[in-house]
C-alpha cells in the first residue's frame, strides 16, 4: 500500500500507523496498538486523541479502559471534503492578499515532486490559449501517470490547446491518445535530456528531472516570447 497518499491528505506518520493497525485489529485497547505499531505509549495516546478529533477513530469506554475502533475508510473522503470546504471559506481572503503584494518575483524555484506539481499548477493558471512543451522524457512520469492525465484534462477544460514535443522514450506513453486538445510529436531517439521546458502565456517553466526534481518558474513576457519562437522553430523540424 502506498501510505504516502495518506500523508498527502494531512495525516502524520504516527496517525497512519495507528489507523492502519486498528483496521487490522478491529476493536482494541491501547496495549495491542502499542505492540503492533512500536510507538511510545505517550505518542499512541496523544495520536489516538487526534484521530478521534478528526473522526477517524471512535471508542467505547468499558470501566476505566477505552476500546478503540478505526472509522470506515470511506469516512476519509468526508475528512478530505471537510478540509476542502474549510479552505474554500478563506480562499477569497487569500487571493486578495496575493493581489495586494507590492512586487512579485520574476523567478521562483521549486524542489521535489510536490514542488514541481506546484509549478505545473501555476502554469495551468497562467492564462492564454496555448501550452507548449519540449524536452519531456519518460522520467517525467515520476509524477504519476494518473496525475498527468488529470492535469491535461484540466488544461483542456480551460480551452487551452497543447503542442507537446516529447523525446521518443515517451512514445509508448501514447499521450496523443490520453491527452485531449493536444498534438504530440517526438524527437529522435538518442540524447535523453534531463530538462523539460513549458511555455504558457508570459511564463516559462523549466523542470530538471533529477531523482529529486528541481523546477524554475520565470515570469517575463520577453523571455516567454523568445522561448516560444525557439519552440516553434523546433516544432517545424520535428516529426510526428
Amino acid at each position: 500500500m502506498n501510505v504516502k497518499i495518506l500523508e498527502d491528505i494531512g495525516l502524520t506518520n504516527a496517525e497512519i500507523k495507528i489507523y492502519l493497525a486498528l483496521l487490522e485489529l478491529g476493536t482494541s485497547t491501547a496495549g495491542p496498538i502499542l505492540d503492533k505499531t512500536g510507538l511510545q505509549n505517550s505518542v499512541v495516546h496523544m495520536t489516538l486523541n487526534k484521530l478521534i478529533e478528526k473522526g477517524l477513530v471512535s471508542f467505547v469506554k468499558e470501566g476505566q479502559r477505552r476500546h478503540y475502533q478505526a472509522a470506515n475508510p470511506n469516512h476519509i473522503i468526508e475528512f478530505i471534503n471537510e478540509k476542502k470546504e474549510r479552505f474554500q471559506s478563506i480562499l477569497p481572503e487569500l487571493l486578495v492578499k496575493q493581489q495586494t503584494a507590492k512586487a512579485k518575483p520574476e523567478v521562483v524555484t521549486f524542489r521535489g515532486i510536490k514542488g514541481v506539481k506546484e509549478l505545473l499548477l501555476e502554469l495551468l493558471e497562467a492564462g492564454g490559449k496555448d501550452h507548449h512543451t519540449f524536452g519531456s522524457t519518460e522520467r517525467s512520469l515520476m509524477l504519476g501517470e494518473e496525475w498527468w492525465i488529470n492535469y491535461h484534462k484540466k488544461r483542456a477544460e480551460k480551452g487551452i490547446f497543447a503542442r507537446l514535443m516529447f523525446n521518443e522514450s515517451l512514445s509508448s506513453w501514447k499521450a496523443e491518445v490520453k491527452y485531449p486538445k493536444a498534438e504530440v510529436r517526438y524527437t529522435k531517439a538518442g540524447f535523453e535530456p534531463l530538462t523539460e521546458t513549458i511555455i504558457r502565456n508570459d511564463k516559462i517553466g523549466m523542470i530538471i528531472w533529477l531523482d529529486k526534481p528541481i523546477g524554475v518558474l520565470i515570469h517575463n513576457i520577453s523571455a516567454a516570447e523568445s522561448y516560444d519562437s525557439f519552440f516553434n522553430m523546433m516544432w517545424k523540424n520535428s516529426f510526428s
